[in-house]
């Protein structure tokens, strides 16, 4: 951006400074004039290619740093899924009581791990209805004049960083019976 506004200042300033030359000194030689034009020219070339050079390492910063970032996120994760292999063998090889004693200590771990990357769940069951945080998959008719606008079931759980919700949660709000 800030390449490209001086990018068009020079322009401008090449522009101005041509014709200011051709009006001013109308005595100068023609040789003086197209040497001072090969000039301004060649800067105006040199600055787009810097401004050119500029927006292509941007990009190629930009890239490198988002693939760097999924690097980290997928290295995190790896132990739980190491985790989760051996819950799986240890499943074949036992009657199956102990499985899920390993699959709640993955769960946990995976929790951990989303909680260190800044993931939190959304809050639902007697909350209020936010349409930014919740997406409504229906709505239940409830007696309690409490429960109305409440959120009754989860359907499927949403999670947000501090900055902006990842998934929204999936969920039932209760609306209040009309008795008529």
């Amino acid at each position: 951006m800030e390449n490209e506004n001086l990018e068009e200042k020079l322009e401008e300033e090449i522009t101005e400074e041509i014709q200011n030359e051709e009006t001013e000194s109308e005595s100068e030689p023609e040789d003086e004039k197209d040497k001072r034009i090969k000039e301004l020219e060649h800067d105006l070339a040199v600055c787009r290619a810097d401004s050119y050079n500029y927006r292509q390492r941007v990009i190629k910063e930009r890239n490198e740093t988002r693939k760097r970032s999924q690097e980290e996120v997928i290295t995190a994760i790896l132990p739980v899924l190491d985790n989760l292999n051996r819950a799986l063998e240890s499943a074949h090889m036992d009657d199956g009581n102990n499985i899920l004693v390993g699959v709640e200590m993955v769960q946990r771990q995976f929790m951990s791990v989303l909680d260190s990357l800044g993931v939190s769940e959304i809050k639902t069951k007697g909350e209020s209805f936010d349409p930014s945080l919740h997406h409504a998959s229906g709505t239940e008719e409830v007696d309690d004049e409490a429960l109305d606008g409440k959120i009754i079931t989860e359907h499927l759980k949403g999670y947000r960083t501090k900055e902006r919700v990842l998934r929204p949660a999936q969920v039932t709000v209760g609306k209040k019976k009309n008795e008529h």
